[in-house]
């Protein structure tokens, strides 16, 4: 399946994976309180309802880190009309290989894109960003049961094998260098109200026209498969969202 075909498919979409503004406001109150003037990066930021967030709540200048100029450029028009302008600033980038100073960022946060990286490589690439006593908050699909469905692992190990627990996945946080401080599972409403129906609806309407791009075809395919599994068998599965701070 081409990044081009998913990009068609999810353009102009609220979100690209699950949340909603009031999780990342429920993730920012778990944190311990930033230093003045914080150095924050939103990476993977996608059209950036979590960015317009942070620059509101926080009242701080936001770096939004994404390599698809549509989503950045949907995020400088939204951050204009609420009056965000001079707090939400954008940067075409790959997130796995930024050229910022080590040390530099307070607070990296990152929803719903780690797992392009997967889990560990991601820390590892993303603490030497952070300050020492910096904070990371970052959102990760992970089982949420021992007990899983045989259709959802089929599902997980060819769309995403290296998905993890809570467990595995704190172990290998504070390998990489971190202190775990809270992790709490999004709701059902995250998955569903601002995500899931919005990719439906655009499912619905793109199956209703005549089809040439094999792999928009497959696109497609793969997310309406992807939204009945998560209707059926959810409960064993979901987004977590991890808070650390960097040892």
């Amino acid at each position: 399946m081409s990044l081009d075909a998913l990009l068609l498919l999810h353009d102009g979409l609220p979100r690209q994976a699950p949340g909603s503004d009031a999780v990342t406001r429920e993730a920012l109150r778990r944190l311990p309180p930033l230093p003045d003037a914080p150095r924050i990066l939103d990476l993977g930021c996608g059209p950036g309802r979590q960015a317009l967030v942070l620059a509101r709540e926080l009242g701080a200048v936001v770096t939004a880190v994404d390599r698809h100029e549509p989503f950045l450029a949907t995020l400088e028009a939204a951050a204009a009309a609420e009056g965000l302008g001079h707090l939400v600033r954008t940067r075409r980038a790959d997130f796995g290989a930024l050229k910022d100073e080590p040390g530099s960022v307070d607070l990296l946060w990152s929803e719903g894109a780690i797992y392009v990286l997967g889990w560990e490589e991601g820390l590892r690439r993303w603490r030497p960003l952070l300050r020492p006593g910096g904070l990371a908050a970052l959102t990760e699909a992970t089982w949420l049961t021992d007990a899983r469905p045989a259709e959802a692992v089929a599902f997980w190990q060819e769309a995403y094998p290296s998905m993890g627990t809570v467990a595995s996945n704190v172990a290998a946080a504070v390998a990489a260098g971190f202190e775990v401080l809270d992790t709490f599972a999004l709701p059902a409403s995250a998955w569903w109200d601002e995500y899931y129906r919005p990719l439906q609806a655009r499912v619905e309407a793109l199956r209703a026209r005549p089809l040439t791009d094999a792999d928009l075809a497959a696109a497609i395919a793969g997310a309406a498969r992807e939204i009945d599994l998560h209707e059926r068998w959810g409960a064993s599965y979901g987004y977590v969202f991890y808070l650390l701070r960097a040892r």
